[in-house]
């Protein structure tokens, strides 16, 4: 049996496999029903490991082991399989979220928040920084930053992160509303940013800008500045630098309040 490397790949992502398990599996569904000693040949996996690695798939809902002599094994169908692995996936990360929603209860966590205040106190200002690599990181660390604001979150992004932050931002927005933090958008608006626009209208304050640029000021002291233009960049390549210094933070936040004035309220015909 001949199964290309990245097929195989693809399978390991997708049901979360190693590649012995895939293997087997594999071979298994090219015969249906077969032994371990010729799934162990035909998937050129050791003799030794293939009985462990049955039972490994017989516990995920892969194969069923058949009666009778010599130990048989079926290959389940892939579409039930399907079916299985979400159902397992989702049942252990329901698990997982519990246990970390119950850990908000024990003194775990007191002790975690105990340990982080005492290191941010022997931290300088200026090593409170750092790079952020991945758009997925990025959005993470300024979905925290936005989070934790008191009175003013000021986002200046482009038309493409503005329906970004329609989609990942909107709820998050809506809760600084009602605690009275103020937030403002400035980025170009166009045709396409006409949706957004509508959507965010009710928990910020949108301007257009004819300035492409991407960074976010949190209560003027903390920034997420993004160094990469977001149609040029993959979102995996994407870069941003954050730093929590009043200093400068509050020194952009001074530039922006100026070219906040000039900016025009969004107008659409």
């Amino acid at each position: 049996m001949i199964v290309k490397d990245d097929f195989l790949s693809k399978l390991r992502r997708y049901f979360v496999l190693n590649l012995y398990e895939v293997k087997i599996w594999t071979a298994l569904l090219s015969r249906g029903v077969a032994t371990a000693g010729e799934l162990s040949d035909i998937a050129n996996v050791p003799r030794s490991r293939s009985y462990d690695v049955l039972e490994s798939l017989e516990r995920k809902g892969f194969v069923v082991m058949k009666l009778g002599k010599p130990i048989k094994y079926i290959a389940v169908p892939p579409s039930e399989v399907l079916e299985r692995v979400k159902k397992n996936l989702h049942e252990e990360a329901s698990e997982h979220i519990k246990r970390l929603e119950d850990l908000k209860t024990t003194e775990v966590l007191g002790e975690l928040n105990s340990l982080h205040t005492q290191g941010i106190e022997l931290v300088e200002p200026s090593e409170l920084s750092g790079s952020l690599r991945g758009r997925h990181n990025l959005y993470s660390h300024l979905e925290l930053a936005i989070r934790n604001a008191q009175s003013s979150v000021t986002l200046v992004t482009t038309p493409q992160g503005l329906m970004r932050k329609v989609e990942g931002f909107k709820p998050l927005f809506e809760k600084l509303k009602r605690k009275g933090v103020k937030v403002r958008i400035a980025a170009p608006l166009t045709k396409e940013t006409k949706d957004a626009v509508a959507d965010l209208g009710d928990v910020a304050e949108i301007r257009h800008s004819d300035q492409k640029a991407r960074f976010c000021i949190v209560d003027g002291k903390e920034l997420v500045f993004m160094i990469m233009d977001d149609q040029n960049v993959h979102p995996t390549y994407d870069v941003g630098i954050w730093v929590n210094t009043p200093f400068f933070a509050s020194a952009l936040e001074s530039m922006f309040n100026i070219a906040w004035k000039s900016m025009k309220a969004p107008s659409f015909k």
